[in-house]
């Protein structure tokens, strides 16, 4: 179960920097959100916690990475602390309007060797992510990758990048869209997108049943090879 509204707006998760990776949840927007009677969790919470603590000890158990296991971030992009983390995961990025300090966050983030997964959204969601990426990397375009791309061999070998297996394929075909330095497809891959897919949302519930094994264990296989490419490029 995703934490209440409350629990998140009482006190922002925050991990203090010990040289361990820890999963580091963008903030976005307000911290809480209200329908009607009933409270919800804002968009940038989507699957929180449960899917970071899962992926982090799913990355811990099989990999020599030396991660924070019971403790998580969740900062802005125009918090200083971000530098700290190489490795930051945005949900629902179709509701993400940054701020001009933000949008500059992002950018020195990146130009100084930061990496972002985009993640959870679907359909028409995806031309507002282009948008604002086009504020934080003037310039700068989503590429479509294909299974030879070095990000989706880091650690698994995944050699087949089937468009029907997202999340949400009846919203149409995933795609892995991802903006390189300089637009050199030859470059380090600075971001990726999983468009029409929610790897969060197989993280969260993969322990319960509720979403298919095969499905699960691939989205941890992708979340596992975006870190190891992001720490090792």
């Amino acid at each position: 179960m995703a934490a209440s509204a409350t629990s998140i707006g009482a006190r922002d998760p925050r991990v203090e920097y010990d040289g361990r990776l820890a999963f580091t949840r963008i903030q976005y927007g307000a911290q809480g959100l209200t329908s009607g009677r009933f409270r919800r969790e804002p968009t940038w919470a989507h699957d929180f916690p449960r899917a970071d603590f899962h992926f982090l000890k799913i990355l811990g158990e099989l990999t020599y990475v030396k991660a924070v296991v019971d403790e998580g971030n969740v900062l802005r992009l125009d918090d200083q602390e971000l530098g700290n983390f190489p490795v930051a995961y945005m949900s629902e990025p179709g509701f993400w309007q940054p701020s001009d300090s933000e949008v500059e966050g992002l950018r020195s983030y990146l130009q100084k060797g930061g990496f972002i997964i985009f993640d959870d959204f679907r359909g028409n969601h995806v031309d507002n992510l282009i948008d604002q990426m086009r504020r934080v990397m003037p310039g700068a375009r989503f590429q479509k990758l294909d299974a030879t791309h070095p990000i989706f061999h880091s650690f698994f070998e995944i050699s087949t990048l089937d468009p029907r297996s997202g999340y949400y394929a009846d919203a149409g075909d995933t795609e892995w869209l991802g903006i390189f330095e300089d637009n050199d497809p030859r470059k380090r891959l600075i971001a990726i997108a999983n468009n029409n897919h929610d790897l969060g949302e197989l993280w969260e519930f993969s322990d319960t049943g509720y979403v298919p094994v095969d499905l699960s264990n691939q989205a941890y296989q992708f979340g596992v090879n975006y870190v190891i490419y992001a720490l090792t490029h």
